[in-house]
């Protein structure tokens, strides 16, 4: 879990083999963060689909190959520039820690 501005303020113990990193967040961070949730929106990345009110996600492409709606476009790359800050966290924490530069934070 990152601040607005990306310094990472939490992260979760080490999760056994090939855990999803929505799972690990059903466990570890959405119960605590739907409280706050409601009042202030979680921005997350596409893997996080169906993760609960409060918690936005970007709209997918649809799969039959037709263009998302201009409005959809829009918020989608809106809400890209904002998670971009909350993305610099995950830069601070394979930079600053060694181990986790032999780690790959992407299946």
């Amino acid at each position: 879990m990152c601040e607005p501005d990306g310094f990472p303020i939490w992260t979760s113990d080490v999760e056994p083999g090939g855990v999803v990193d929505i799972e690990a967040a059903r466990r570890h961070v959405l119960p605590a963060v739907y409280p706050y949730a409601k009042a202030m929106p979680v921005l997350a990345d596409p893997g996080y689909q169906g993760a609960g009110h409060g918690i936005v996600v970007p709209f997918k492409q649809p799969a039959d190959g037709t263009m998302l709606s201009v409005d959809n476009r829009d918020r989608n790359a809106l809400q890209r520039a904002l998670r971009s800050l909350g993305e610099r966290g995950f830069a601070l924490l394979t930079e600053r820690w060694t181990a986790l530069q032999h780690t790959t934070l992407s299946p």
